[in-house]
C-alpha cells in the first residue's frame, strides 16, 4: 500500500471505482493524459463508491449548502485520485500538484466559490503535505455543469518516472 493510500485509510476514506457514465454517454477523451513528467487530469465530478455520479445534484446556494458543496469537492478529489492511480499505478509517484481549476454550479447570487473548492484543496494538502500538495488554483462559478453535478475540477500534476 502506498503512503498516500495509507493516509486515505487513516482518514477513513476510500477511492471510488472507475467512473460509470450515465447510460448512453460516450466520452472521446481520457480521464488522465500523460505527457513527459506531467499528468493532465480531465474535469471530474463527485463519485459514489461504486463509480456512479454522487449527489446531491444541482446549484450551490439553491439546491446545496456551502457545506454540502465542500463535501462534494472532496469527493471530486477522491475521484481524481482514483483516475490518477489507474493511470500511473502508485499515487506516491505524484511529486507536485501544480494547477487546479475548480468549477462550481452556482445558484443566483452565490459567489463563495473558493470556499467550495477548499474541499478539494484541503484533501490534497492533508494527503500530500504542503510541499507536494500546494497548488495554483482557480475557483469559478458556472451557469451549469454536466448532468447537474455541483462541482467539476481539473488538474495538472508532476509525476516521477
Amino acid at each position: 500500500m502506498s503512503a498516500i493510500e495509507a493516509k486515505l485509510a487513516a482518514l477513513g476514506l476510500q477511492l471510488p471505482a472507475p467512473t460509470k457514465l450515465p447510460q448512453g454517454v460516450v466520452l472521446k477523451f481520457p480521464w488522465v493524459r500523460l505527457h513527459g513528467n506531467r499528468a493532465f487530469v480531465s474535469g471530474h465530478g463527485p463519485l459514489a463508491p461504486d463509480g456512479s455520479l454522487a449527489g446531491p445534484f444541482g446549484k450551490v446556494g439553491e439546491d446545496l449548502t456551502l457545506e454540502q458543496a465542500y463535501q462534494s469537492a472532496k469527493l471530486v478529489g477522491l475521484a481524481i485520485l482514483s483516475s490518477l492511480k489507474a493511470e500511473i499505478g502508485d499515487l506516491d509517484r505524484v511529486t507536485a500538484w501544480l494547477r487546479v481549476f475548480g468549477m462550481v454550479n452556482a445558484g443566483k447570487g452565490f459567489n463563495r466559490f473558493p470556499l467550495v473548492i477548499n474541499g478539494f484543496s484541503d484533501l490534497i494538502v492533508d494527503l500530500y503535505g504542503t510541499e507536494r500538495g500546494n497548488h495554483a488554483r482557480s475557483a469559478v462559478g458556472m451557469a451549469g455543469l454536466p448532468f447537474d453535478i455541483p462541482i467539476e475540477i481539473e488538474a495538472e500534476v508532476a509525476i516521477a518516472s
